[in-house]
């Protein structure tokens, strides 16, 4: 049996989206989520390259403004402990402003693992490049049919984060399209793996949808801007206004994957739980015919 049915691809032609359970057995979601914790014991992120990323328009730009009196208070540091399957925050302390460095940090990390701070949430890049439990997972054959039965042919990986939604405090995502920062021509391109390595509740953060939203477009894109000039990147256009009685919360169990089609309109709220909600998530493009912006970051 496929892994992924006739009817889910239905779905997620209609909705936008859909979730697959069953993808990862709890001991290998255990297994990602103790090599992100030796990755991080060992993180070392220069102190002018410490950087956030937001899906908000005003946030994301306000991330690259030089202070020229910046605060005293500049240090950055992480320290999570995993013990008996529980990885816990020990601490945590996050810059207020970002200088020229920190946005060579962000613009160049496509092909790296790089960390980046948002909200009490943090995420790294091109594990699936560079982590083999993660390529493992990335190119696994569930993931392989699936993208298959989606109708991809020749699919490459564009780039994969480790998620962190910290408890009480990990940060809410803002309402965004994943083709605003991952833009290709034709549009339709861009799929999203968002693979829950802990259950994903609506007290701790899971997805909300506006179903049928990839429909319609995308109203805004993040460019990068001319060369030497700063910030490095900008957004052209402006996300929509959206009502939240349009949202349908995604609850998904820990295991789980969530396709996302790259115009569907998604958030995640606040987490305000005792609980973490950790993510492994990845996009697939479609690069058959498929011209890559080369004003994307």
């Amino acid at each position: 049996m496929d892994f992924m049915t006739d009817q889910d691809v239905q779905k997620f032609m209609e909705d936008g989206y859909v979730v697959l359970d069953g993808l990862l057995t709890s001991w290998e979601c255990e297994e990602l989520r103790q090599r992100m914790a030796e990755i991080v014991e060992r993180m070392d992120v220069p102190e002018h390259c410490r950087t956030t990323f937001s899906t908000n328009h005003d946030e994301q730009l306000k991330t690259q403004v030089t202070s020229r009196n910046p605060p005293a208070q500049r240090e950055m540091s992480i320290k999570l402990r995993y013990d008996n399957g529980v990885m816990s925050l020990v601490s945590v302390s996050v810059p207020l402003f970002v200088t020229q460095g920190n946005a060579d940090y962000f613009i160049t990390s496509g092909d790296k693992i790089r960390f980046f701070f948002e909200k009490g949430v943090f995420d790294d890049k091109a594990l699936h490049a560079f982590e083999p439990l993660y390529k493992k997972v990335t190119h696994s054959p569930k993931i392989q049919g699936a993208a298959k039965k989606m109708g991809l042919v020749s699919p490459v990986v564009l780039q994969s984060m480790f998620i962190f939604k910290q408890p009480g405090f990990g940060g809410e995502v803002t309402p965004h399209q994943d083709a605003t920062f991952l833009y290709t021509e034709p549009l339709g391109r861009v799929v999203g793996l968002w693979i829950a390595l802990e259950d994903a509740t609506v007290n701790n953060g899971c997805l909300w949808f506006i179903p049928g939203s990839h429909n319609g477009g995308i109203s805004r894109r993040m460019v990068r801007t001319p060369p030497g000039s700063f910030p490095l990147t900008d957004f052209a256009g402006r996300e929509q206004s959206y009502a939240d009685e349009q949202f349908v919360a995604v609850p998904v169990k820990k295991g789980s994957v969530v396709l996302i089609h790259g115009e569907v309109v998604h958030r995640s709220a606040q987490n305000t739980s005792e609980d973490s909600r950790h993510v492994y998530t990845f996009h697939l493009m479609e690069s058959q015919n498929t011209r890559w912006s080369p004003d994307n970051w």
